[in-house]
C-alpha cells in the first residue's frame, strides 16, 4: 500500500484530529518560536523554513507515494512518547530548546507510526531544516559567538597592519586613528558582527542547495530501509551533500572576517561612520552574495570532479571494447 492511498477520504478526520492535538499541545511553543523568528535577526531565516519544507513535501509527493507503507507502531509510539516527555520536561524546567526540539521527535514518531522508517528516511532533510531553525540555547550561542568575534577582530587587525595602519586591539575592540581625526576611535566587533548570523543562514541554504541539486540516479529508495540508508553513505550524492554542508562553516567565517577587515581598513580613510548605517547594511548583503557564490562554486567543483571521474572510468571500457572488436591482422588464421 502506498503513502498516497493510505490517506483516504474517511481517514481525513484522523489527520485533522492529530493536527488539532499537536497545535493544542504546542500552541505556546509555536507562538514563542514564531516571535523569535520575527524579532531575532540571527534566526530570521526561520520564517522561510516552513515554506521551504512545504515546498519539499509538495515537490517530492510522487516520490513519497512510491514508498510502500510499513508502519512500525511500537517504535513510532515510543518516539512520540519520548517527544511528549521532552515537552513536559522542557515546560517544567522552563527550557525552550527542549520544548521545541520535542516537536521534531513528535513528527518523526508520527511518520514511523503510520508509514514506517522508509518514509522517515525521506523526511530527514525537512526535519533537519526544522532543527536548524530552532534557536540554540543562549549559553551555547555565546560560547560560539564570542570566539568568532575575537577571530574577526584579529583578522581585521592583520588586514589593517598590511596597509601600515596603526591599530590597537583589546579583545573585540579595535582602536585606530582615522585620517584627519584628532583622537583615536574605537570599533567594537559586536555579537551581530561575529558571523554567527550568516553562519546559521548559510548552513540552512547549504542544506536546501545540496538537497535540490544532488543527483537522483540510482536512488536507493526501495528495498530494505536500513540497507538503503547504509548504502547511501557510499554514494557520490551523500558525500557531495556532506561536503557542501561542511564547506558552509568556513565560508561563513571567512566572508564575515573579510567584511570586518574591510570595514576596519575603510574606517581609517573615511572614519568610523562606515561601520554604521547604509554602508554597514549594504556590505552585509554583498558578503551574503559572495558567500552564496562560493557555496555554489563548491557544488560546481564537486560536480566537475565527478564528471571527470566518470569520463576516466568510461575510457578503459571503450578501449576494451575497441580491442575486442578489432579485426585480426592479415595472415592470421582465426580459430
Amino acid at each position: 500500500m502506498s503513502v498516497a492511498s493510505s490517506i483516504s477520504v474517511k481517514n481525513i478526520w484522523r489527520v485533522f484530529a492529530i493536527t488539532a492535538a499537536v497545535v493544542l499541545a504546542y500552541a505556546t511553543v509555536l507562538s514563542k518560536l514564531g516571535h523569535d523568528w520575527w524579532t531575532d535577526e540571527n534566526y530570521s531565516h526561520g520564517l522561510l523554513v516552513p515554506f521551504v519544507i512545504g515546498y519539499i513535501l509538495w515537490s517530492q509527493r510522487h516520490r513519497f507515494a512510491r514508498e510502500s507503507q510499513q508502519p512500525a507502531m511500537l517504535a513510532g509510539l515510543a518516539v512520540v512518547t519520548f517527544g511528549l516527555a521532552a515537552l513536559w520536561a522542557g515546560t517544567a524546567g522552563a527550557e525552550l530548546y527542549l520544548q521545541r526540539t520535542s516537536l521534531i521527535f513528535l513528527f518523526a514518531g508520527t511518520v514511523v507510526y503510520f508509514w514506517g522508517f522508509k518514509l522517515l528516511r525521506l523526511m530527514i532533510v525537512p526535519l533537519f531544516l526544522l532543527w536548524l531553525a530552532i534557536p540554540i540555547p543562549a549559553i551555547i550561542f555565546n560560547k560560539v559567538a564570542f570566539p568568532l568575534q575575537l577571530f574577526a577582530s584579529r583578522c581585521a587587525v592583520s588586514a589593517m597592519q598590511l596597509f601600515d595602519i596603526p591599530v590597537l586591539r583589546q579583545g573585540n575592540v579595535i582602536e585606530l586613528m582615522p585620517l584627519g581625526a584628532h583622537e583615536t576611535k574605537k570599533l567594537e566587533v559586536v555579537e551581530a558582527c561575529s558571523g554567527i548570523r550568516s553562519l546559521m543562514t548559510l548552513v540552512t541554504l547549504a542544506v536546501v542547495y545540496a538537497y535540490f541539486t544532488h543527483p537522483r540516479d540510482n536512488d536507493p529508495g526501495n528495498g530494505n530501509s536500513w540497507h538503503g540508508t547504509l548504502s547511501s553513505f557510499k554514494t557520490f550524492r551523500f558525500w557531495r551533500s556532506a561536503l557542501i554542508l561542511l564547506s558552509a562553516v568556513p565560508i561563513a567565517i571567512f566572508t564575515n572576517a573579510l567584511r570586518v577587515s574591510g570595514t576596519g581598513v575603510l574606517a581609517r580613510y573615511y572614519g568610523t561612520r562606515v561601520a554604521d548605517g547604509f554602508f554597514h547594511t549594504f556590505s552585509g548583503w554583498v558578503i551574503y552574495v559572495v558567500a552564496f557564490l562560493m557555496l555554489f562554486g563548491v557544488g560546481w567543483l564537486l560536480d566537475r570532479v565527478n564528471s571527470d571521474n566518470k569520463k576516466e572510468e568510461k575510457r578503459p571500457q571503450a578501449a576494451t571494447l575497441q580491442k575486442t572488436f578489432e579485426p585480426a591482422p592479415e595472415g592470421v588464421e582465426l580459430q
